[in-house]
């Protein structure tokens, strides 16, 4: 790709975990109807459950996440109390007949829960909601620092899939970013978790950081194929200072170019699949037996604001501080603020601040873009066949689909097209030809490479 091709794609553009993008969510949604969408929910209807524990006890200078810094543990305790609050608020809105069949809990650090509060956040859980056999339950993980208890009381509380933080294991990395994390603690935690039972292992890791060159993530996948972890995410570092001001501490002359960008991103990608992982979507790896890969070799992959997943639920419900959930009439997200959210669910248990209710053709071009980021091809009978006249999406689309067949981002076919390897990294900006709201909005995004 020429530098000013590479310049034009990676303009930033939204990460598309959900359409509309959350930047379009307004308080004209709040509890109230958060309320009736819950009582609408089909008692057969699968849910997914996301809970959000926004603390940390040090601040990694790239993070991007909703999250608070604290060394004391009461205030952890006292959101603990919210939370539990909420779930009983939210269940006891919830028809019995749905069957919860993912739970993911996020950060922040989930694990900065004692190992006491773990079980009680999962017993909360299972005591409000009825859950699937064979339930998928899935945790981020810091290991800096996790004990043995913690890891014990997370295999009590069923824990099935663990997804652990690395970012980079290269010393003057870890320093740039703040977050000293050696690889013996790290394998240490998954070998205690693979002793408990916990088979899935997840790993995310970065590019884009501080310090980072080709040679160094080299050196890192190294030591990370050591640990034999089923998935790995990589993720671009968002630079995103004017949103999260402790990036600041991060010198933009430590960052790489575009260019650089780009390189470190096809670098690591080429050595994992040399290692057998599959490529999947735009920045996850998976081994071929993982049921992420199978669901991406047979269309069945979504994609959710955890990212990737074989999470095929009916309605995503979100707890906690930011927590976004989905539901067939549409979006909807808590108060990010701790203080407000705890305020708010101890005035009547729910704690919506905002959200985004489906009109027109968004549900349309949710499911297009989806599919786009998912499959990395459009064929238009199919999704014809699953949405209806797609004439107007066709015509809107046509001339930027006709710019990115001429820079090589995709290949044309007789019904449709497909994303060419090239096009892969860019997949992003080929969804932001769909994204009706895009031209029209202020909010600022990541770079798409």
């Amino acid at each position: 790709m020429t530098p000013d091709l590479l310049q034009f794609y990676a303009r930033p553009v939204p990460r598309y975990t959900s359409y509309p993008t959350a930047p379009h969510f307004s308080g004209a949604i709040g509890a109230r109807e958060y309320e009736g969408w819950l009582a609408d929910l089909a008692p057969g209807a699968s849910l997914s459950l996301y809970v959000h524990v926004p603390f940390c006890d040090t601040l990694c200078w790239f993070c991007g996440c909703h999250t608070k810094i604290t060394r004391r543990y009461a205030p952890v305790a006292d959101y603990l109390a919210a939370l539990m609050q909420e779930i009983a608020a939210v269940a006891g809105r919830v028809d019995p007949g749905c069957r919860v069949r993912h739970i993911h809990w996020g950060g922040g650090s989930p694990t900065i829960l004692e190992g006491a509060d773990l079980l009680a956040l999962s017993g909360a859980l299972r005591s409000g909601f009825t859950l699937a056999g064979d339930a998928e339950f899935a945790v981020e993980i810091d290991p800096r620092g996790l004990t043995a208890n913690q890891i014990d009381s997370l295999a009590e509380a069923g824990l099935t899939r663990a997804s652990i933080g690395i970012q980079d294991f290269d010393p003057q990395v870890q320093k740039a970013i703040n977050r000293i994390q050696p690889y013996e603690e790290t394998r240490d935690v998954i070998a205690g978790l693979r002793q408990r039972g916990v088979a899935a292992i997840n790993v995310d890791l970065m590019y884009g950081l501080p310090n980072q060159d080709e040679a160094r993530i080299g050196a890192t996948i190294d030591q990370v194929l050591t640990l034999s972890p089923n998935r790995i995410s990589l993720f671009g570092y968002a630079h995103v200072p004017w949103m999260k001001r402790h990036q600041e501490m991060i010198p933009q002359s430590s960052l790489p170019d575009v260019a650089a960008r780009y390189a470190q991103a096809e670098f690591a990608a080429r050595r994992l699949v040399e290692a057998g992982f599959a490529r999947i979507g735009l920045d996850h790896f998976a081994r071929p037996e993982d049921p992420l890969a199978k669901a991406a070799a047979n269309g069945t992959m979504r994609r959710n604001f955890q990212g990737y997943t074989t999470d095929t639920a009916d309605a995503l419900l979100g707890f906690g501080a930011s927590a976004i959930g989905r539901l067939p009439h549409g979006f909807v997200q808590n108060h990010v603020p701790i203080a407000d959210y705890q305020r708010a669910v101890s005035g009547g248990g729910l704690s919506v601040a905002k959200g985004y209710a489906f009109q027109g053709e968004d549900l349309r071009r949710a499911h297009l873009i989806e599919r786009l980021m998912c499959d990395l091809e459009l064929s238009w009978s199919a999704l014809e066949k699953e949405i209806g006249d797609c004439a107007g999406l066709r015509r809107d689309s046509a001339e930027a689909l006709q710019q990115f067949a001429r820079d090589g981002l995709i290949e044309p076919g007789p019904d449709g097209f497909s994303v060419t390897d090239q096009g892969r990294t860019f997949v992003r900006s080929i969804c932001a030809a769909f994204d009706a709201y895009l031209p029209k909005s202020a909010a600022r995004h990541s770079m798409a490479v």
